[in-house]
């Protein structure tokens, strides 16, 4: 597989997928640059090589052309982050784009609009009646294939290479972020820095492993990461359950959760977790004692329960000091971390303790020589919001590519660069 330390980019065009699907307010002002930044590496190398460079992303959801997910909202700040005046291109096909492309020298770069406007990069057909009949629909999806195809060779035929740089999309089968390598030998294909740094961090996590391995898994929900628990169930030493799933359990084992957020549709499945553990001589460790509110609300009434026993008009909203002991203890005495999910209802001050003394627990360890990743939107907000993300070993900046990547899932950005 090509390395881009080894690729010399001199002379040459390369088509960098990026993820700059970046947070912005009500006045197309960039709240949170952390992803443009992760891309900068990647960039520079391929024009200082004297190789120009022509990126292509997404910004949000867009059902069609969308003014609010336009790429030249962030124009000026990539330009300013990069030390160059990048160029844009009002679209990301066509025969403007084309003659832009043509033009760019060494040392250059054009930033596409946002490839989402285009249904084909996506690859789901957009604009059928609600009473499309499956076959109408098996005929569009077949029709849109094809030109997705056609989309992702004329990316491709803008360049000489292609560089996936977007691990936040790895997971998904889009034109830009696999179909189109198809278009790119083995050696005209690769990971950007940002890339090889994801890949090498699960890889570890997950097949290079130091133990005792601790998983720590917060969310509201059961239901959403079981493919998760159930694969880290055949590879971790410890396994700590936490945030809202954690009442569920606890409801499961006949304990009291008062007006606590539970899927009382997966108590069987809670106790299926517990008895695959035990079966995997697996350490599951749950909640003791909880911070309990009487409303959800920073400015609620608070008080200590034990885990077990929430009053019936209270509510869960963090973990106790007992519990943070017991997590701590856990954490520190392990060799090998991985963090998805916050222990509380973080972002509000009076229930982010508990979330904070995981994270400091987890930075300690780190400086005692394991290796940790944290990754997930919540937990890379838990760690930034305490200053802590220096002190752990990597912070992914994918969020459904981590977690696939933690089922055990082979990404399709990925593969398309490995085969």
């Amino acid at each position: 597989m090509q390395s881009i330390d080894k690729f010399n980019f001199a002379g040459k065009k390369a088509f960098v997928r990026v993820d700059f699907n970046v947070p912005l307010d009500d006045k197309f002002n960039i709240t949170d640059d952390t992803r443009i930044r992760a891309a900068l590496p990647t960039l520079k190398k391929i024009l200082s090589d004297g190789g120009s460079v022509i990126i292509g992303s997404h910004l949000g959801r867009p059902k069609g052309v969308e003014e609010k997910y336009s790429l030249k909202h962030i124009l000026a700040h990539v330009s300013e982050l990069l030390g160059t005046d990048v160029q844009f291109a009002n679209d990301c096909v066509g025969e403007g784009v084309a003659v832009k492309v043509s033009a760019l020298q060494p040392g250059e770069a054009l930033l596409l609009e946002n490839l989402r406007f285009h249904e084909e990069e996506e690859g789901k057909p957009r604009g059928l009646a609600e009473d499309a009949t499956d076959e109408e629909k098996k005929a569009a999806k077949a029709a849109l294939k094809v030109r997705q195809k056609e989309f992702a060779k004329t990316l491709a035929s803008y360049a000489d290479c292609y560089v996936n740089d977007a691990f936040g999309t790895a997971h998904r089968a889009h034109a830009s972020t696999a179909i189109i390598a198809e278009f790119f030998d083995t050696d005209h294909k690769m990971f950007g820095y940002l890339m090889e740094k994801e890949v090498k961090a699960v890889d570890k996590v997950m097949s290079d492993i130091v133990r005792p391995f601790t998983a720590i898994m917060g969310g509201s929900k059961v239901s959403t990461k079981i493919d998760i628990i159930e694969n880290l169930l055949t590879k971790v030493d410890n396994l700590i359950i936490t945030g809202g799933m954690t009442y569920t359990f606890t409801k499961a084992r006949g304990g009291k959760i008062g007006k606590s957020i539970c899927e009382d549709d997966k108590l069987d499945l809670a106790l299926d977790i517990v008895k695959k553990a035990e079966e995997r001589n697996v350490k599951l460790y749950l909640a003791i004692d909880d911070k309990v509110a009487d409303a959800f609300s920073n400015d609620a009434n608070t008080k200590f329960v034990k885990a077990d026993e929430i009053p019936d008009e209270w509510m869960g909203m963090d973990i106790g000091p007992e519990t943070e002991k017991l997590f701590a203890g856990v954490i520190k005495s392990s060799k090998t971390i991985l963090w998805n999910g916050p222990a509380g209802v973080f972002e509000m001050d009076n229930f982010s303790h508990g979330s904070r003394a995981i994270a400091e627990a987890i930075a300690e360890a780190t400086k005692d020589g394991a290796f940790s990743l944290v990754g997930g939107g919540d937990s890379v907000a838990c760690i930034n919001k305490f200053g802590l993300a220096d002190k752990v070993s990597y912070v992914s900046t994918g969020g459904g590519a981590l977690l696939e990547a933690i089922e055990g899932k082979k990404l399709p950005g990925i593969a398309a660069i490995e085969k």
